[in-house]
């Protein structure tokens, strides 16, 4: 079962897109570094992953993944955002589908275990 390390809200799915996310993802303090990273089957994600081990900011060693099958689990985890969504009869713009799907997905990760605010609460 993978972690969600991140995620990255683009208005376009290009390899600039990609390797924007890629970036952001591994320099995320949180992340020990990832042997696989499974994506789905967009064809920038293997341009972004070369451009960026020829710029030698892609650790040595790891792969990426596209195969049809391995997505699922990622498929899955999209499955309670699209459930929030619909309700909302879609989101109207670009800025608010990014505060929104921003807040949902932290919500998520937080109920999934993935970050523990025991210790962080104000409270304390």
């Amino acid at each position: 079962k993978g972690n969600t390390i991140d995620f990255h809200l683009s208005k376009t799915r290009d390899h600039r897109a990609a390797k924007r996310f890629f970036k952001k993802a591994l320099r995320s303090f949180h992340a020990s570094k990832p042997r696989v990273i499974t994506v789905d089957k967009n064809p920038a994600y293997p341009i972004a992953f070369e451009e960026l081990k020829k710029e030698k900011k892609m650790p040595v060693g790891i792969q990426i993944r596209q195969v049809k099958y391995l997505n699922n689990i990622v498929e899955q985890d999209h499955r309670f955002i699209k459930k929030r969504v619909r309700s909302m009869l879609g989101l109207k713009s670009f800025r608010t589908a990014t505060s929104i799907l921003s807040g949902i997905e932290a919500m998520h990760i937080i109920k999934k275990g993935q970050l523990i605010l025991r210790d962080k609460s104000v409270q304390n």
